[in-house]
């Protein structure tokens, strides 16, 4: 991730120190940089725990408040449409207005927001706790990414501190599915909110002293018609894949959802052209390395969390597994994207992002194939495994690189917008995952025309299938369109 030392027409209001000059081996960060990256780190695997804690406590969730089953896909529904649906327009919202203090201001509506979900006494405040949530991580994770982009130079430093805050992203979402499950067995599932609170606490105590913000000198108008197309067209979006995730690709409520969001989104890039200050400037949109970077990352979040999904019906449809042992089996896949992560900012530094993002995807869907070999035995589960530890190493490659790629070479007032979009496109892949490969392994059972653990085992095995091609299709376009990078 690149982004090159603010024009003299757009100084920053505070610098961080430069990096040393030496060789990416003997760079060094400061003290102040650890306390920054340890604190915004902090903030983003709170964030990730969040989109995964309640999976596992849903029907208990329901029973707790009085949902009808029909209706608990809203409390991640809810939650998807604000944090995807809005992430582009915080991310510009940024720039504008400082990224620091977007960054504590959704803290804090997180922590409240959380504690509004564990007092909840309905679905109705549930539901509200959730949109809050969800708006408050479209705010934090842009800006926070931002700060991290804007606080290390280019090159290994920035390098490293992205790896680590895609690794901990990563581990994020295994240690929600895990921590969801032991709160709501051995406390409850309030607590899955409840744990927030202190969290976002006492980033927003820190914050301020910690970190130290940068913002254009001249701040340009919020471009209201990109702002309105391009978020109602991710909600839209994000509100039809999920629906044909739940209720199925051909309802006229779906179709009708995704042909608008689909329309307004080819609107938005109209009005993008006409802008004075635009959301999204169009030479933004026409560099290789912003489009094919996030080309790159959509699909490593998609095959990523939809292999989640899958792999858990297998766990428990076919091998018997309760929620909280499911959970437990995939800390393996949380301990290879750690690794990955680690690694991927070294891989960054030494071979380029487009050998990273190739290696790691063909990792990823070779890892992803053998898992076709799965059966009904529980001995199987060593395959399983084997598999996502690789696999989820091979993933981190990935979205290091991803991230690197889509934000390099922007200057530093432009790096919430860059992030804005690296994250909507993280938020976008998360959701559109699940319903794809849900479709996929629907069908096949359907066609079958049975029930049961094999009938399960089948319509999986197709859907991982389609999964492997899917990573390997986005590594040869990795390949094909992603320049090596240069240094210097």
């Amino acid at each position: 991730m690149s982004a090159p030392s603010p024009a003299p027409s757009h100084p920053a209001a505070a610098t961080p120190p430069p990096a040393p000059p030496s060789g990416p081996r003997s760079a060094r960060m400061t003290g102040r940089q650890k306390v920054v990256l340890t604190l915004l780190l902090g903030a983003q695997f709170m964030i990730a725990v969040d989109f995964s804690i309640l999976n596992v406590a849903l029907p208990v969730v329901g029973d707790g408040l009085g949902f009808a089953l029909q209706d608990l896909q809203w409390i991640a529904t809810s939650f998807a449409l604000a944090a995807a649906g809005f992430t582009l327009l915080f991310g510009r919202i940024a720039d504008l207005v400082g990224r620091k203090r977007l960054f504590i201001a959704g803290m804090a509506v997180l922590g409240l927001s959380s504690l509004l979900g564990g007092l909840a006494g309905s679905p109705e405040v549930l539901l509200v706790a959730r949109v809050l949530q969800g708006l408050a991580t479209a705010a934090v994770t842009p800006a926070g990414l931002a700060l991290l982009t804007t606080a290390f130079k280019e090159g290994p430093l920035r390098e490293r501190a992205l790896g680590l805050n895609g690794a901990l992203m990563s581990a994020g979402f295994t240690a929600g599915a895990i921590l969801g499950g032991l709160l709501t067995d051995l406390l409850s599932w309030r607590w899955a909110f409840l744990v927030n609170v202190p969290v976002a606490a006492l980033v927003v105590a820190l914050a301020p002293a910690v970190i130290t913000d940068s913002r254009p000198a001249q701040r340009p108008r919020l471009d209201v018609p990109g702002a309105v197309t391009v978020t109602g067209g991710l909600l839209l979006l994000v509100y039809g894949l999920t629906q044909a995730g739940a209720t199925g690709w051909t309802r006229p409520t779906t179709l009708l959802a995704l042909l608008a969001g689909a329309v307004l989104l080819v609107a938005f890039r109209f009005v993008e052209k006409r802008a004075s200050a635009p959301l999204v400037p169009v030479r933004i949109l026409r560099r290789r390395s912003v489009i094919w970077g996030n080309v790159t990352g959509l699909v490593a979040f998609v095959t990523e969390t939809s292999l989640v999904f899958l792999l858990t019906l297998y766990l428990q449809e076919v091998l018997g597994y309760s929620p909280l042992a499911t959970g437990l089996a995939f800390g393996v896949l949380g301990l290879g994207t750690v690794i990955g992560g680690a690694l991927g900012g070294r891989a960054v530094g030494r071979y380029g992002n487009r050998r990273t993002i190739v290696t790691g995807g063909v990792v990823q869907a070779l890892a992803t194939l053998s898992l076709v070999a799965l059966g009904t035995s529980g001995a199987w589960i060593w395959l399983l495994l084997a598999a996502t530890f690789v696999g989820g190493v091979g993933n981190m490659l990935m979205i290091v690189g991803f991230m690197v790629t889509a934000t390099s070479g922007l200057p530093d007032e432009e790096q919430g917008l860059a992030t804005g979009l690296a994250t909507m496109t993280q938020q976008v892949g998360i959701t559109l995952g699940i319903p794809i490969m849900s479709a996929i392994a629907t069908a096949r059972m359907t066609a079958l025309g049975t029930t049961g653990p094999t009938t399960v085992l089948s319509g999986v095995t197709v859907a991982v299938l389609a999964n492997a091609a899917l990573v390997l299709t986005g590594a040869l376009l990795a390949a094909t369109f992603l320049g090596p990078r240069r240094r210097g």
